[in-house]
């Protein structure tokens, strides 16, 4: 799968990258956050709440709404799944790191193929911003011996939990969290807790392309 720089013209129609903010009292923070095997996602960190220039820099992030500071660390080369919520969220990484994106106008009668899913590499310490539509889930690790530590800031009580029953949209039967719309491939995990199946075509693994 071909990897593009962040800073490819490519990335445009899914973010964007956000400058001028010191986030060096957030790097320090997410260094000393657990970083596992696997996956481990937290949405709300108290150490990065507390980091040197975290609360001006989030308050100006989401224009004076309240968010959360939380993280997404491990290790990962698969798609699985993808997500969106209703607000944009803000990356930054200790080190490089793997977005897999598509965009939500690319949904088609509720299901998406994993062949419009692109790849794009974040420098470590450069903030970005996702849109609210683009399709987006775990970072994938671009050096297994380091893994990954990436901010994930989003508006308060973003995927928490909150699963009501049913709906009267098809779009209803993905939510699977608080502002959290799951399209779930059939071979991941989610899937098999119940998360709709919405992702078709390959589960895209990029461990041969790092």
């Amino acid at each position: 799968m071909h990897i593009y720089p962040v800073t490819d013209p490519a990335f445009k129609p899914y973010g964007r990258i956000v400058e001028g903010y010191p986030v060096d009292g957030i790097l320090a923070a997410l260094k000393t956050c657990n970083k596992p095997e696997n996956v481990e996602y937290i949405p709300k960190v108290d150490v990065l709440h507390a980091a040197e220039n975290a609360e001006t820099i989030g308050e100006a992030l989401f224009g004076g709404m309240p968010f959360q500071l939380g993280y997404c660390n491990g290790h990962n080369t698969k798609l699985n799944c993808l997500e969106y919520h209703r607000d944009s969220e803000f990356n930054l990484g200790t080190e490089d790191f793997i977005l897999l994106i598509a965009l939500q106008s690319e949904i088609e009668d509720g299901i998406l193929d994993t062949s419009k899913v692109k790849a794009f590499r974040v420098p470590a310490g450069m903030l970005v911003e996702v849109y609210a539509t683009t399709l987006h889930y775990a970072p994938c690790h671009v050096d297994p011996a380091k893994g990954f530590q990436v901010l994930v800031a989003l508006p308060l009580n973003t995927n928490t939990d909150y699963r009501p029953e049913g709906g009267a949209n098809k779009m209803d039967c993905q939510l699977w969290a608080r502002n959290k719309w799951l399209l779930a491939h059939p071979e991941s995990d989610e899937a098999s807790q119940g998360a709709q199946i919405a992702l078709t075509g390959e589960n895209i693994d990029i461990k041969n392309d790092i």
